[in-house]
């Protein structure tokens, strides 16, 4: 694969910012991402909960309470939310405590760049635990493409790291990446290096696609793995309602908006510190200073 850099590109300091849920039963999924997964409830109303780490006021997830049945759907949408913790240690504390609290842990891999956990919400979203490995252990080629795979976790090692002082994340986890279902691949590569100015750091067999800003392995995962050209999400279903990213400044934020504009992508400017857009898969996203 040969790695193409857009013209306009995103600053490096671009990165996942908030995941938006949209969620059935919000006293039931909260307490999950609080009590299993390890999330800090930040604050929480009649309709909504703000979820994260302690010290950081910034939400990592927030739920939004809808009226909805619970239904499973092909559709596109959130494939994962993937929490990235500081160093390997985090990451052993938090396998022993699934382990021994019987959390629903679906698989654990080691990626070559990363070691992560995967796992699933009462509500069917996905959601991944990782550390990333020192930079100096990636396969970074001499054209930037970052090659991942999808060995078996050294769970021995991790939990050897681990010492077993679980109180829930650390204060510096990070949203490090959204995996999405997307509709069609060659449009969502198109959209998030042309018009978003990201670089596609990975393709994978023809099934899955990894985006990032600077040298980050992905910071966007999207995949065709529940099915080519599915249905975009309607506003009554439960799932991923939105996605959120840091821009660095107002300027940043501005240079974005005129390259919208000269590439004729629809968007809105909420508050001069926000712009929000579609992606082709119907998926929703804002970038916020």
């Amino acid at each position: 694969m040969t790695v193409i850099i857009p013209d306009f590109q995103l600053s490096a300091a671009t990165h996942p910012r908030t995941v938006v849920l949209k969620v059935s039963n919000l006293a039931k999924v909260t307490d999950f991402y609080q009590q299993v997964i390890g999330l800090r409830l930040l604050t929480r109303g009649v309709t909504q909960s703000f979820l994260g780490v302690p010290g950081n006021s910034q939400p990592l997830l927030i739920l939004k309470q809808i009226n909805a049945s619970l239904t499973v759907s092909r559709k596109t949408g959130l494939y994962h939310v993937a929490f990235l913790l500081p160093q390997r240690k985090a990451l052993g504390n938090a396998l022993l405590f699934y382990l021994q609290h019987k959390a629903p842990l679906i698989g654990a891999s080691d990626h070559g760049y990363s070691e992560a956990l995967y796992l699933t919400d009462p509500e069917g979203n996905g959601i991944e635990v990782y550390r990333d490995k020192p930079r100096s252990e990636w396969d970074i080629l001499p054209d930037g493409e970052i090659r991942g795979t999808t060995g078996e976790l050294d769970a021995t090692g991790v939990i050897a790291a681990a010492d077993q002082k679980w109180v829930g994340f650390p204060n510096a986890t990070q949203l490090g990446h959204v995996h999405l279902k997307v509709a069609d691949l060659d449009k969502t590569e198109f959209f998030y290096t042309t018009i978003l100015g990201m670089s596609l750091k990975n393709n994978f067999g023809r099934q899955a696609k990894f985006f990032a800003t600077g040298d980050y392995h992905h910071h966007v995962g999207t995949n065709i793995w529940n099915g080519r050209n599915l249905p975009a999400m309607d506003a009554g279903d439960v799932g991923l309602d939105y996605v959120s990213f840091t821009v660095e400044n107002l300027a940043e934020l501005e240079r974005l908006g005129a390259h919208l504009e000269e590439n004729n992508t629809a968007f809105k400017t909420i508050d001069s510190t926000s712009v929000a857009l579609t992606d082709p898969s119907g998926i929703k996203l804002k970038f916020e200073v």
